[in-house]
């Protein structure tokens, strides 16, 4: 990041300023607003990036703009320091971004700001942008230095950016509401078992039957929908794997970290100005099997790749893991279907079914429930084909009663019948399975 603006101009920060975190206690917010988006509009109408002598004249501007009007040092500090997050930072969201307690930051309106803190989505009132120009200018300096760009003739955009968070951005002609801005925070310290175990995601019997079926080189589905957690879940399991073994990660933008010796990444490439040099999930996923894998962890299938994908848990590549967006086992299998349908393979429904049954063996269902908390709510084994049908079993479940007073879901998980896998997982050498059932 270049040098601050206030290191530039010499513009003493006070404890004053520092104390001051809530921008509710100041007296005139509408009058600071105000101020501060004359200076940027200013700034802008009079091309500042093509300007000589800048660092003169944005001071004059600044000093110009706040003449007269009678601030204390700690607005006048607050105007400096929203300027300078204009100059060097993004704009309105530059302190969002760098609050590690928020998830996700959604900008759906220049005075429509809302954040996920916990699991829950929040109004932030604090923050505005001038005018849907003002959110284009900032999705535009975020992405420019990742070489994408995002206008009238390329309205969409979805990036990862250099920390690992991942931006989706979407402006007229599309977005009928104007510029939207949806920006998904990358967490430097990932969660493990531990996190989930201390939120009451699972309990310790699941924790150990997840440990078993990774150990056991079963393969995985882990479902669920938009924001319930199936990403951080697959980074989770995939720190069970051992560190003897050749793993490649797929994905569309790199989120997965893992901690094992020999781990090969693989990221897709979108395609460029010329509509060419596109590398997507498939490319990888085939390409992946010529690179003598032990595990194939793909971060999400869901186009032509999940045909691969089901080619390489059948030919030997056991222990892989996936993710799929799905509201149940039963839905994610029936998705699975339909994916290798859109793949153009002429094979009979019946054939992918059991094409399915032979290489999955686990379905594992993450939901962020009504108080913002992420569950296990179940785990099913694939057991056969009856007529005509994938059999799913259930394993573990997570059964809601109710709502307590605090508004948090109240439930508990349920352990069914011991699971057909008991044996094979038992032929693997894996005694562990002995002490859950």
């Amino acid at each position: 990041m270049n040098k601050s603006f206030i290191d530039e101009f010499n513009i003493e920060l006070t404890n004053d300023y520092q104390d001051i975190s809530d921008y509710d206690t100041f007296s005139n917010k509408e009058l600071l607003d105000n101020l501060r988006n004359t200076i940027i509009q200013n700034l802008i109408d009079n091309n500042i990036a093509n300007i000589e002598n800048k660092r003169n004249f944005i001071k004059t501007e600044i000093d110009k703009t706040l003449e007269g009007y009678d601030l204390s040092l700690a607005e006048r500090n607050y105007i400096y320091n929203l300027i300078d997050n204009e100059i060097n930072g993004y704009g309105p969201i530059t302190e969002l971004l760098s609050d590690e307690t928020i998830t996700e930051i959604m900008v759906n309106g220049k005075n429509e700001i809302y954040v996920e803190i916990d699991g829950k989505i929040i109004k932030d009132d604090s923050v505005s942008f001038i005018n849907d120009d003002h959110i284009i200018r900032t999705i535009q300096r975020m992405i420019q230095p990742l070489g994408r760009t995002i206008d009238t003739a390329n309205p969409m955009v979805d990036a990862r950016l250099k920390d690992g968070s991942r931006l989706n951005a979407v402006i007229p002609p599309l977005s009928l509401n104007g510029p939207v801005l949806t920006i998904r925070k990358f967490k430097k310290e990932l969660a493990n078992i531990d996190d989930f175990l201390r939120n009451g995601s699972l309990t310790n019997e699941i924790a150990l039957f997840l440990d078993v079926c990774i150990k056991a080189k079963l393969n995985i589905i882990i479902c669920g929908g938009t924001g319930s957690g199936k990403t951080t879940l697959l980074n989770v399991l995939s720190s069970f794997i051992g560190n003897d073994e050749r793993i490649i990660t797929i994905e569309d933008a790199a989120e997965l970290k893992l901690k094992q010796d020999h781990v090969i990444s693989l990221e897709t490439r979108v395609e460029n100005y010329d509509n060419e040099g596109a590398v997507t999930i498939r490319d990888l996923v085939i390409n992946s099997l010529r690179m003598r894998p032990d595990r194939i962890i793909v971060g999400e299938v869901r186009g032509k790749e999940a045909f691969d994908m089901l080619q390489a848990m059948n030919t030997g590549h056991a222990g892989s893991l996936t993710t799929m967006h799905a509201n149940s086992p039963v839905d994610a299998l029936n998705r699975l279907e339909t994916l290798v349908l859109m793949a153009g393979m002429e094979i009979p429904v019946k054939a992918i079914r059991e094409y399915i049954e032979n290489a999955i063996d686990i379905v594992i269902q993450i939901s962020r429930l009504s108080d913002g908390k992420r569950k296990i709510t179940n785990i099913s084994e694939v057991v056969e084909i009856k007529n005509d049908d994938i059999i799913l079993n259930d394993i573990f479940t997570f059964d809601q009663v109710g709502i307590t007073d605090e508004m948090e879901v109240d439930g508990s998980f349920t352990k069914h019948s011991k699971p057909n896998i008991y044996n094979k997982i038992l032929s693997r050498g894996i005694t562990e399975i002995k002490d859950i059932f």
